[in-house]
């Protein structure tokens, strides 16, 4: 019974970021958020504050968020900001 447990686990298809609100990319980086591991979850929350790109004279660090991480996956976030980097 564990072992089908842990194959229904892992089957699960990961969360897609969401950007297009702020309310949208709130909810889905919470559930994107769940489906990693806990040991890569600080990265991932780095990650989401400190977003990678150019940014000159943006003060809206939240919208640069969203549209950089729009269509990502948590660990497609995690990857990024390892990159970049952010561990």
């Amino acid at each position: 019974m564990a072992a089908l447990a842990v194959l229904v686990a892992c089957s699960k298809t990961p969360t897609v970021i969401d950007g297009s609100s702020q309310e949208a990319f709130a909810e889905t980086t919470e559930q994107a958020r769940r489906d990693l591991p806990i040991g890569d979850r600080l990265a991932f929350d780095a990650a989401i504050r400190n977003p990678g790109g150019p940014r000159y004279g943006e003060r809206d660090l939240k919208a640069v968020a969203r549209e950089a991480y729009h269509g990502m996956t948590a660990a497609d976030v995690v990857a990024d900001a390892r990159l970049r980097g952010i561990e």
